[in-house]
C-alpha cells in the first residue's frame, strides 16, 4: 500500500512528516532523511495497531 508522505521543515531546523491519508500518523527528525525514516516506521506502528483493533 503506498501513502503520501508530507515532510515539512520546521522553524527550529528540524523537520517533520506526515501522512495525508492516516489521520495523527506525524513523526520528526533532525535532518529531512531522518524524519522521513521515521515516518515510515511510524507508518508501521498506526497499520499494525489499526489492524489489533479489528481482532
Amino acid at each position: 500500500m503506498k501513502q503520501t508522505i508530507v515532510p515539512e521543515a520546521q522553524e527550529e531546523g528540524e523537520f517533520s512528516a506526515y501522512v495525508l491519508s492516516l489521520n495523527r500518523c506525524i513523526s520528526e527528525g533532525e535532518t529531512k532523511e531522518e524524519a522521513l525514516k521515521n515516518i515510515k516506521e511510524a507508518i508501521e506502528l498506526y497499520l499494525e495497531a489499526d489492524t489489533n483493533e479489528l481482532f
